[in-house]
């Protein structure tokens, strides 16, 4: 998942306001904001190649995902919380 989050940070970022604005997380157990913290902290595996998603392709997908948020969710975002536990120790 590292690697993704450094292959895609624009997605990645995506996933974050989805996080943020439904107040589910990503994966049971754990959230993408985590994990992006995690990669900023304890540093993450060199990506290699970098897809920035600059395109309008990516762009159209951000205006169709910040309009769904608009709605009302169809479902109550209790069935991916997880207890929150924390990925790490900080890497010490």
């Amino acid at each position: 998942m590292l690697l993704a989050v450094g292959r895609r940070p624009r997605l990645a970022a995506l996933y974050a306001e989805v996080e943020q604005v439904r107040g589910d997380s990503f994966c049971a157990g754990w959230r993408i904001t985590d994990l992006l913290r995690h990669a900023k902290i304890c540093g993450a595996p060199d990506p290699g190649v970098v897809c920035l998603d600059d395109g309008p392709e990516f762009t159209a997908l951000e205006d169709q995902v910040r309009a769904a948020l608009r709605n009302k969710p169809r479902k109550e975002p209790n069935l991916a919380r997880g207890s929150g536990r924390p990925m790490c120790d900080g890497c010490s």
